[in-house]
């Protein structure tokens, strides 16, 4: 199969529109093409493209920053001279002096395919900018390695904000490209996007699901995004950033596992399966033991629980990681009814409500976890409404 990114390099018919134009790269580091070069240092390579700026989102272009609110600078590239924009530094929003830089912007970013990841965000951002701007955005589209399935509520109106960056639900199984088609049409932008489509992603077929496995090379698109496995784990266990629990930042499987010191995770996992066994089909838990090197319980021996979605168990089309993750939780409530659960701190710039509201765009999961009376039966029928207003109304956006 081929990315937005290759297409663009092989066939020069494509790139013609961009002749004689300034062009800016938006990327992180798996923005590459197919023989592990950088897409911007691809394109710079071509004797018809003039790059004029480039950007990086949170992490940075380089992806240096390891933790959340770490904000990158401004500065040029010493290769090629130009200016690199941090659009998660001294701004989230590009100002008039970068959108200045260019004409033509392309997208080339790998996303999660979960609401929270702050990509998305970005996204939005520069289309709203373009727009205003009258700049054109090109959209290289890749993968949604989580593929079509679509989890979790829907962010509720008021809870917009850098890790919710509209009303959609935390998975929601569209390509950046599928996703700047609902940004544009949701929001009425009225803004020039060209789309760079892959050519032979095929999202519901075997072992990848949307990650063509054999074919391309992983690349973190975030320092705590290594593997297909936390990928696929993802719209579940960054609910962790918003509790106490260490989802595993500071071990070698972040995002995939969590746990603490002052729990018991064989009984948490009896718990769950004895709660709520449809939850857990598609994937197996593992009782585990991890010593954070960072973060929270830096140092400490943590009891843990560690979910597994790269074996012969696997089942894509079974695995619900956000009810998963919010099984756990409630398994926790269950056994120790006082547990420090939620952590209260400011997240990526909300100082006012509790970080777990924020990831999840509203306070409905929280409060089913809280509520010693609420039943898993009681949360699948919320979400459920949820999630099959969004498959239909995502409907009009597949381009695959």
């Amino acid at each position: 199969m081929k990315f937005g990114i290759d297409r663009l390099l092989e066939d020069s018919t494509l790139r013609l529109p961009l002749v004689g134009k300034r062009v800016a790269l938006l990327a992180h580091p798996a923005s590459v093409t197919q023989d592990l070069t950088h897409s911007l240092d691809a394109l710079a390579s071509l004797s018809d493209i003039t790059l004029s700026a480039a950007f990086g989102p949170q992490h940075g272009l380089r992806g240096d920053k390891q933790d959340n609110m770490m904000e990158s600078a401004d500065f040029i590239d010493p290769v090629l001279g130009i200016p690199v924009f941090s659009l998660y530094g001294e701004v989230r929003y590009p100002t008039d002096a970068m959108m200045d830089t260019f004409d033509v912007l392309l997208v080339d970013l790998q996303d999660l395919g979960c609401r929270i990841y702050t990509f998305i965000t970005t996204l939005r951002y520069v289309l709203e900018a373009a727009a205003k701007h009258n700049k054109q955005v090109w959209i290289l589209d890749r993968p949604n390695p989580a593929g079509r399935p679509v989890e979790g509520f829907t962010l509720r109106a008021g809870w917009e904000s850098f890790v919710g960056a509209a009303a959609m639900p935390m998975r929601h199984g569209l390509t950046m490209a599928e996703l700047a088609k609902w940004f544009i049409n949701t929001l009425a932008l009225d803004v020039d996007c060209q789309i760079i489509a892959m050519e032979g992603w095929q999202p519901n077929t075997a072992p990848g699901y949307g990650w063509p496995l054999g074919e391309r090379v992983w690349i973190n698109p975030s320092p705590n995004a290594p593997n297909l496995g936390m990928a696929r784990c993802y719209a579940g266990t960054v609910m962790l950033e918003g509790a106490t629990l260490s989802e595993g930042r500071g071990t070698t499987r972040p995002l995939e596992l969590f746990g603490a010191p002052d729990i018991d995770a064989g009984r948490i996992i009896k718990t769950m399966r004895d709660m709520a066994p449809q939850w857990l089909q598609g994937c197996r838990l593992r009782e585990c033991w991890f010593e954070p090197t960072f973060h929270k319980h830096a140092h400490q021996l943590c009891a843990g629980v560690q979910i597994h979605v790269e074996d012969s168990a696997y089942d894509h089309d079974a695995f619900r990681p956000w009810r998963l993750q919010t099984l756990a939780f409630k398994a926790i409530r269950t056994l120790q009814p006082d547990y420090p659960l939620w952590r209260d701190f400011p997240y990526e710039y909300e100082l006012d409500r509790l970080a777990i509201d924020v990831i999840n765009g509203s306070p409905l999961l929280r409060e089913w976890v809280d509520d010693a009376q609420a039943t898993p039966e009681d949360l699948e029928a919320l979400v459920q409404i949820d999630e099959k207003a969004w498959e239909e109304q995502r409907r009009a956006f597949l381009l695959y």
